[in-house]
């Protein structure tokens, strides 16, 4: 289950400077991406479009990144996130003209920035989401009563459910405790009474009696 973020002060600043990163990454990654893709092989048309696919892919993943923050199932809104990263971090380099080290290190600082911003504010939304719901829904089944259990028969149910399982079972050439048909009845200390009755009565010599006879 997902919540809401608590919208503390840190969280709206983390937000913007975020913010702030991504669009000077965005301005970045499209002067070099056309850049890039000019200097190799695109006319001005795809050098011109093809910085924002890679940008409106960074950002797809990026929001989907925020939408799963806290849940599984977000190798796919990664692997989009990387795989535009990747690409921009290409364009940035291959645009530039110091090959230096220093060079690179300024060429590639945007798209970095941007992934570090992204997984920072990632893991921020992710400790800010309240809690509230998850913690009602633990008291709920705290507080919830435990289940019933069955109340005992009454002596005639009781007798008479005892009776037709001590019948069924004698059929089978079995001949139930006490203990079993307490259990049967959902009685205590019953079925042990309730056959010394009956052997009293006469009534399991009869059933045998009749079983002798089929």
């Amino acid at each position: 289950m997902t919540h809401s973020p608590r919208w503390t002060a840190a969280l709206v600043v983390q937000c913007a400077c975020t913010a702030l990163v991504a669009l000077g990454a965005a301005f970045a990654s499209y002067r070099h991406g056309r850049i890039f893709a000019a200097r190799f092989g695109a006319d001005l048309t795809t050098a011109a479009i093809w910085p924002l696919i890679v940008d409106g892919l960074l950002t797809i993943a990026t929001v989907e990144l925020w939408k799963r923050a806290g849940t599984t199932g977000r190798r796919t809104a990664w692997s989009a996130f990387g795989f535009g990263i990747s690409l921009s971090l290409c364009a940035n380099i291959g645009a530039t003209d110091n090959l230096t080290a220093l060079g690179v290190i300024v060429a590639a600082s945007p798209p970095l920035a941007l992934l570090l911003a992204v997984e920072l504010l990632n893991r921020a939304l992710h400790h800010s989401r309240t809690p509230g719901a998850e913690t009602a829904e633990t008291v709920r089944e705290t507080m919830s009563p435990a289940p019933e259990t069955e109340p005992e028969a009454s002596p005639a149910n009781a007798e008479q459910r005892m009776w037709q399982h001590f019948v069924r079972e004698h059929a089978h050439g079995r001949t139930p405790t006490g203990a079993e048909l307490d259990r049967v009845a959902n009685t205590h200390n019953y079925g042990r009474r309730i056959l010394r009755t009956w052997r009293e009565t006469g009534r399991l010599e009869r059933l045998t009696a009749e079983h002798s006879r089929t």
